[in-house]
């Protein structure tokens, strides 16, 4: 289970560095394979060890072609996935147009997101979790809330 925040950097190579405490995890359960998509609803990457990745296929699978929604989020998705496994050193490279789709450049922030992790610009994460925070704290009470957000307990 991935959770917190890091703040990283790329390397001139497009590499980042996976924090050290989920190296053995990811060489243990998935050998070092990664697979690393685009968000399509954020301006972030999304990055999965194999096991979980192949989890997601399966869902993918099973979506229509002939359904334009579902073929459009299909080929986004697989269109864009791309294998990035770990060096020796917890490595991973970030193909050129994965980078460019999520803006970045030499300071990003990994995300823990439970079975995978978000790669986001630093910049554009600290954005994100401002407009998010505001939102929150400006929720009126009355305000329509997802029945299973209703019964979540912190």
């Amino acid at each position: 289970m991935f959770r917190g925040s890091f703040s990283l950097t790329l390397d001139d190579k497009g590499r980042l560095a996976l924090p050290t405490r989920y190296r053995d995890t990811l060489f243990a359960d998935a050998e070092g394979a990664m697979v690393c998509t685009i968000h399509t609803k954020d301006p972030c990457l999304l990055l999965y060890p194999l096991p979980e990745w192949e989890e997601v296929a399966e869902q993918l699978q099973r979506l229509s072609n002939q359904n334009p929604q579902e073929l459009r989020f299909k080929r986004l998705l697989i269109g864009h996935a791309s294998d990035c496994d770990m060096d020796k050193s917890g490595r991973i490279l970030l193909p050129a147009p994965l980078r460019s789709h999520a803006s970045l450049t030499k300071n990003i922030r990994l995300v823990g997101q439970l079975n995978k992790f978000e790669i986001w610009d630093e910049e554009t994460w600290n954005k994100r979790v401002a407009e998010d925070m505001a939102i929150e704290r400006d929720m009126s009470v009355d305000a329509e809330i997802s029945e299973r957000l209703q019964d979540f307990v912190l």
